[in-house]
Order: C-alpha cells, then structure tokens, then sequence
C-alpha cells in the first residue's frame, strides 16, 4: 500500500509510475489527495475542539475551587455543545478515513525506474540467458510422457482423487520431489537463511499484508467455514511473522526461508500450456523472504537473483532472467525478476522463480517498521523469490536427462534421492 503523505507530495512522479504499470483508473490519485485533504481539514477542526474542550474542563475547575459555581455551569453548558459538535467531526472523519482506505488499497505499487515499458510479457526485458540449450535426439518425449514410461508421476491418479492440477508423485518421483526440497532448504541453510515451517493457512489479516487480498481472491482457495485461505506462497505466512512488529536496525538483514505446499486456482486455465507439470493447483515450493534497511533493498535484490541463479547452475539447468515490464508486474511489485529453464521437449521457456522487491509496499499494510540509528521509526522493504518452485523443474530435469538407460539424476540430487537413474 502506497503512502498517503507520498502520493500527496509527488502527485506527477505517482502518476508517471503509474502509467509504466498502465494502471487503468489514474483519476484515483486526485481522488485519494481530495478525500485526504478533507480528512487532514477535519482533523485539524476535531483538534481545536479537544483543545476548546479541554481548556473548558480546567476552567471549569478552577472556577469551582474559587466557589465560581454559577459560571462554572455557564461554562458546562457551552461544553456539553463542543462535546456534540466533536461528535459530528469524529463520525466525519472516521468515514473520511474509512473512504481513503477503500480508495487507496487499489491503487498498485509504483515500478522502479529500472522497470522497462510494455504491457505483456513478450515485452519483457532479457537481463542474461545462461547454458546451452541441448539437442534431444529422436523420439525423446515430453515430460508427461516420461513420468507415464517410468511410472514416477500419476495425473490421472490426482484427477481421480482431487482434480485435474493435483497429481500424484510415485516411487522415484516422489523421492524426486523430497531431494529437491532437501536440497534447496539445505542451499538455503549455507547462505544464511532461517528455516521456518509456517502454517499452510491464513487469515484475511495475513492476506492483506503481503497485498494478496483485495487483489487475488479468484486465485486463492478460500475455507469458507472458518474465513481462511490456502496460501499461494509460504511468502504470506513468513512476511507475516513481522506484522505490526517493530525490528531493530541491527538485525537486518532479516532472512528466512521456509517449504510449503502451494495452492493456486488458476481459474480458467486450459489449453497445451497447462498440460503435465506446466500448471498445477498444488506443487512444492521453497520461499526465500528478506526484511532489510531501505538502502540495502536493491542490492539485495541482485544477492538473490544471483543465489536462485547458482540452484539453477548446480542442477544443470539451461536458463534465462528476465526485468519485468510494467505491465506485466505484480500488483505489489517494485521490480521483479523471472528466472526461466528451458523445456526441451516443449521448446518453451518456464518461469521457475519470481524474486521480487517490494520496498515498502508490504511493510506499509503490515506496519513492519524499524528504530534507526538516530531514533527515528519508518517503514522496512521486504522482498522475496522462488528457491524453487519444483513442478517445471522436474519437468526441465526430466526432459533434459532422458537418456536410453534412464533419466540421469543431476549429480547434486545424488546423495539425497541415493540413485543416479530413473529407470
């Protein structure tokens, strides 16, 4: 959530970031510096009746200690109409600052000026590519196909039991999946990050915070009877762990990183690029979150483009990092890279990894702040990324490491799956 003081003070700059992100309802900003501008006005006028009020109850006073009875009761009665006009003015303003709220919640993160223009993702920036692609020979298959040959991943199977988006790992693949998220925790562990084993479900509270809620409610699945939410990221539980928290400046940078299950409806999904592992309503994810000083937030943003850069290196994996344009930015993004392997098969790039910096975006709806040097509180920057996301992994893996004895096991995966082929 933007910051009221900041969209009032550089209305052009909030206007021209803005556009990068080609938000469709500008007439917001005027609109949130109108109700803001009343609601500053009202306060100032409920000010000045306290002070009125308050300068009336020690008059008040004093008139009695003097035995000033009959003015005293003058006094009263003049005050027992500031206390009705303090009414109208606090009504007022708590309906002025209930409107500011609606109004300024729709209103998208700005994008960094590194940002690049566009509205799709074909217009999105490529910062490197990394590996050669490789040649499959012939008859190689896709990894759907592959998963049905060695019997390590049953689609049909999840049908059955939950739906289509929900399948079954099996044998090797199971193990596939458990080596991989060991792996990635124990990466994560080496580089300084602090396990967390966070709850798979939130609250309204928690989904406002990280900027999920009111925005991506048709994407998450909701437990109705209890008003909770399957979360589409361990980001959301362990961002929230700093809710309404005050940090101090000497322990950032704060990192942690946690595996959960994800959920996501990708409602209205359908179609080639969706087949297999490509889209899934459940699947395995390592998050990486940071909560640093704001003058550290875009080096570390590089740190951890870098860090999921060398997962994607060690695994074998041919890749590619993207600057998202504007328009296709996260409604609370302030710069975002995607990392993408190549499916060899499918000869499509998959986006992997999403790491992402949103300076005070998040802090601001979790009141996240910290006491600096000279004592002053503001607002933390919080970022974080995919340390992986596992579905097109396996999917790269496979398709990549189909052999005629099997598929080979990236050498890093070894001793955690403790063989070297699918076969």
């Amino acid at each position: 959530m933007l910051q009221v003081n900041y969209i009032r003070e550089n209305r052009e700059k909030v206007l021209e970031r803005l556009a990068v992100k080609n938000f469709k309802q500008p007439e917001l900003v005027d609109q949130i510096i109108s109700v803001d501008e009343d609601r500053r006005k009202t306060q100032a006028e409920l000010d000045t009746l306290s002070a009125e009020a308050n300068s009336a109850a020690k008059q008040i006073g004093e008139l009695m200690r003097q035995g000033e009875k009959a003015k005293a009761e003058e006094i009263k009665a003049k005050t027992s109409s500031l206390k009705e006009q303090s009414k109208t003015l606090s009504d007022k303003l708590a309906s002025l600052e209930n409107e500011l709220f609606s109004k300024i919640v729709l209103l998208p993160n700005l994008p960094h000026t590194t940002v690049p223009l566009g509205s799709t993702p074909e217009e999105n920036t490529v910062v490197l590519e990394h590996g050669q692609k490789p040649q499959l020979p012939e008859g190689a298959l896709p990894h759907w196909e592959l998963a049905a040959k060695y019997d390590i991943i049953d689609f049909e199977l999840g049908v059955k039991i939950a739906g289509a988006g929900f399948p079954v790992y099996k044998g090797k693949g199971a193990k596939l999946q458990r080596a991989l998220i060991n792996y990635f925790l124990d990466k994560a562990d080496a580089a300084g990050y602090f396990e967390i084993q966070p709850p798979v479900v939130v609250n309204e509270e928690s989904g406002f915070g990280t900027g999920q809620l009111p925005d991506k409610e048709g994407q998450m699945y909701h437990v109705t009877g209890d008003n909770l939410y399957l979360i589409p990221t361990a980001e959301v539980p362990i961002t929230n762990l700093y809710r309404d928290v005050i940090v101090k400046e000497e322990e950032f940078p704060i990192k942690n990183c946690g595996y959960t299950p994800c959920f996501r409806r990708e409602a209205g999904s359908y179609g080639a690029h969706v087949r297999g592992l490509n889209r899934l309503h459940q699947f395995d994810k390592v998050e990486l979150v940071q909560v640093v000083h704001p003058d550290k937030s875009y080096e570390t943003l590089e740190q951890m483009s870098t860090y999921v850069q060398s997962l994607l290196q060690e695994l074998g994996l041919p890749y590619r990092v993207l600057n998202l344009c504007g328009g296709d930015m996260s409604f609370g993004s302030a710069k975002t890279y995607d990392m993408e392997v190549w499916s060899a098969a499918q000869s499509r790039w998959l986006e992997v990894s999403s790491v992402t910096n949103f300076e005070t975006f998040q802090s601001n709806r979790l009141k996240l702040r910290f006491k600096g040097k000279e004592g002053k509180t503001q607002l933390a920057h919080t970022l974080n990324g995919s340390a992986l996301a596992l579905p097109r992994i396996v999917a790269s893996i496979l398709e990549i490491n189909q052999t005629e004895k099997g598929i080979k096991i990236p050498a890093v995966l070894v001793p955690y799956t403790k063989f070297e082929y699918i076969d």
